[in-house]
């Protein structure tokens, strides 16, 4: 007699569904349905993860609105100049350019060998790399990098303005 394939399941929710678990090897069948009536169905749950999701993308928009306002006042004290791009891209580049350079100060400078004359060199080179999208395709660099990175920046990535204000 073979194992059986289609279980009738009970699940938390409520509802009744009879699910096909032949996909499955046959000694693990009996412990996945057991598994399955201790979850809401399949349509309960997207219907409550689209729930969820609004919740997260709320969220998210207030935790990019904080970040945003802590990299607006970084840019500000720090005299970095405005990012060019597209709009999309501006609070994007900002936010980035921020975590990258607040990482390599920390890298180079709190944990590193740098002195504040060293990163004052940096810092002025920083200031030359205006293009919004150069700092969003460093996002992930390391902090560490980011004196190798802005020698590599081209004069497509850095403004015409005089750097030394």
């Amino acid at each position: 007699m073979a194992v059986r394939t289609t279980w009738k399941i009970a699940h938390s929710c409520g509802h009744e569904v009879t699910h096909n678990l032949s996909d499955r090897p046959a000694d693990r069948r009996a412990g996945f349905a057991r598994w399955l009536e201790g979850r809401d169905c399949t349509d309960c749950w997207k219907a409550a993860r689209d729930l969820d999701t609004k919740s997260k993308e709320a969220w998210i928009a207030a935790k990019r609105a904080e970040e945003q306002q802590v990299a607006a006042e970084w840019a500000e004290q720090f005299d970095m100049p405005p990012l060019d791009g597209p709009e999309k891209a501006l609070a994007w580049g900002e936010r980035s350019r921020h975590q990258l350079v607040t990482a390599a100060y920390s890298a180079l400078v709190s944990d590193g060998t740098w002195d504040e004359a060293d990163w004052a060199v940096l810092e002025d080179k920083i200031r030359t790399v205006d293009r919004a999208g150069w700092w969003i395709d460093q996002r992930d660099a390391e902090g560490s990098d980011l004196p190798e990175l802005l020698d590599a920046a081209t004069s497509d990535d850095t403004g015409t303005e005089n750097p030394f204000r």
